[in-house]
């Protein structure tokens, strides 16, 4: 333990992490969109352009809080889709929850005299023992699904309308492990219940409340822009018109900004738009195209109001004197959500009819409390471009994500560069810990009477200490990561990705847009992963799946050959039960009890 004087000179943190936000979704990422608090947090700080989370929410959140690989922090397999398989995924590091072989970071600041609060979704665990409260934070308010209504909103549903897809997205919340029966927003009132809203001023309220004599490590995971898509229509319709051209002339548009910005390099090939099963703009009808766009208005106008709390909480930072001593990331848990919820066989014609009796899709409606929409693959990839594909899978558009870092220790003398050094989202928890003064366990010493595991991210502090020191970039490191540290992986459902220096190697099943083999890739020429090498340079593909196979051995990774889609049932069609060693056990049970 540190004693109060060291304590008092400790940095405080804020971790905002912003929910299927495209690469370029933000306005200092290229974006038409409105971010001028984002904007403003990279204008002061540095951004970077070559930073990685996992390919979907749940993986990158249990990266982020343990600073190790997801296979090993329990979310191998996401608890939507374990039960799918239980054998299969009946492995350590696969039980569908943040799990204890791991120390959280909210543990190991608050047993070293941090004052620690959450303010948003949780994602990484649904039974009691699995809450925030029991995992390291002082003061939480937590959406404990992957996603719900943004305005706290369920329909009444008929027990042969309940799909289990309904009731695994429900806007199911917890205040300090005790359920919250939320008032649903059936005005569109901003100034009842609207989740971006609610959770800024739920955090500032929680930094008013707390003991002033501890710092503070305060995570803002805010459930926005994912879908369902809503928000105040004051927001929606700031961006009328903005989409009428479609997504290819918006992902042009990106691009070519991208390249102004210098964010990416100007010969950068973009990848090929995948899509098959969606219409080309100009082949929609007029209908089609409205409502289509109209989806993408109402995105837009909800990351132009996740900015908005951003800022509130920002400007409370400063209000209260802490601004300057406050360590601050922001980024997006994975790439631009590109789904076709209504293309998805599992789901069928069953969900739309579902969602067509209990909601109003209507043109003006979208973005409603009694609205549920999408936007697709192809805005999606207007997002990652020049990367390949989106969310879900290990390819670039995936994992790739928007980074800002500002800490004026740090960033005070370089704002508003750009970095293009190699991070991952599992070096957040050691940087932390470095700054704080703070030893991880690792494997030689229990924590808080278990052995937990070794982190496998690795601390920015000798990078950036080392560039506070240079004016002139070109001096100063040009690496987080070498290629003397271990490869990193990433593999969800059989997409599977190792990188190691500007190397990388992707496979993708047939099914999921691949060739169903190892392919290879050199990033520092084609970040659009548009050129594959593996016949080309076979050593070096073989010297990729040695690294790969190490990687498996190491974190736990399922990968027995069995790359082909796993039996998946009806859950779209049939309400069934998940009582059994299911994470998601009778959630609503319990909740009922702990009122």
């Amino acid at each position: 333990m540190l004693g109060t004087a060291d304590k008092q000179k400790r940095p405080n943190f804020l971790v905002i992490l912003a929910d299927d936000l495209g690469f370029s979704d933000v306005g200092c990422f290229g974006s038409e969109i409105n971010t001028p608090n984002i904007d403003k947090l990279a204008a002061s700080g540095v951004r970077m352009t070559d930073y990685y989370a996992a390919a979907a929410c749940s993986p990158t959140r249990s990266m982020l809080l343990s600073g190790t690989d997801n296979h090993i922090a329990g979310i191998g397999v996401m608890a939507e889709h374990r039960n799918f398989n239980l054998k299969r995924w009946n492995v350590p590091g696969h039980e569908g929850y943040l799990n204890h072989r791991i120390a959280a970071l909210p543990e190991l600041l608050q047993d070293n005299g941090y004052h620690t609060l959450i303010s948003g979704k949780w994602h990484l665990g649904l039974k009691p023992e699995y809450l925030p409260d029991q995992r390291g934070f002082d003061r939480s308010f937590a959406l404990l699904p992957g996603c719900g209504n943004h305005y706290g909103f369920e329909p009444q549903f008929a027990d042969s309308d309940l799909l289990q897809f309904f009731e695994r997205n429900t806007p199911l919340y917890v205040r300090d492990g005790v359920k919250v029966d939320l008032a649903a927003n059936v005005t569109n009132d901003p100034a009842q219940f609207f989740s971006s809203d609610y959770y800024a001023t739920n955090l500032i309220q929680y930094l008013d409340e707390r003991p002033t004599d501890k710092p503070f490590f305060a995570y803002l995971p805010f459930a926005s822009p994912h879908w369902p898509l809503q928000v105040h229509k004051g927001y929606r319709d700031k961006y009328k018109g903005v989409y009428d051209d479609g997504p290819e002339a918006l992902r042009q548009r990106r691009l070519a900004k991208l390249r102004e910005m210098g964010l990416i390099s100007a010969d950068a090939v973009a990848h090929d738009v995948v899509a098959p099963d969606m219409s080309e703009w100009e082949e929609m009808t007029d209908e089609e195209r409205a409502l289509s766009a109209r989806a993408m208005e109402t995105y837009a106008g909800m990351v132009e109001n996740m900015d908005w709390n951003i800022g509130r909480v920002l400007d409370h930072l400063d209000k209260i004197g802490e601004r300057e001593n406050t360590f601050i990331v922001f980024q997006s848990d994975n790439g631009a959500e590109g789904a076709s919820l209504e293309a998805m066989p599992v789901l069928g014609q069953r969900f739309m009819d579902v969602i067509g009796k209990y909601y109003d899709n209507s043109l003006e409606n979208i973005g409603e409390y009694n609205s549920y929409v999408w936007y697709g693959p192809r805005w999606a990839q207007a997002s990652t471009a020049p990367s390949r594909l989106y969310k879900m899978y290990s390819t670039e558009g995936g994992i790739k994500v928007p980074m800002i870092v500002n800490f004026s220790p740090w960033t005070q003398k370089h704002g508003g560069e750009i970095f293009n050094a190699f991070a991952t989202v599992m070096d957040i928890v050691p940087t932390i810990l470095e700054l704080a003064g703070i030893q991880h366990p690792g494997k030689s010493q229990l924590f808080r009477g278990r052995q937990v595991e070794a982190l496998r991210g690795k601390s920015w502090l000798p990078f950036f200490s080392a560039l506070t020191e240079k004016t002139d970039l070109s001096a100063a490191p040009q690496a987080l990561h070498t290629v003397d540290d271990p490869a990193v992986g990433w593999e969800l459902f059989g997409r599977a990705a190792l990188r190691s220096g500007g190397w990388k190697i992707v496979f993708m099943p047939r099914w999921a847009h691949g060739k169903g083999a190892w392919e290879l890739f050199d990033l520092s020429t084609d970040p659009g992963e548009t050129r594959d090498l593996a016949q080309d340079d076979p050593a070096k593909l073989a010297e990729l799946v040695e690294l790969w196979e190490e990687y498996v051995q190491e974190t736990g990774v399922v990968w027995d050959g069995e790359l082909q889609p796993q039996p998946v049932p009806d859950h779209g069609l049939e309400r069934t039960s998940i009582i059994g060693g299911d994470p998601l056990e009778d959630t609503r049970g319990w909740m009922q009890t702990r009122n």
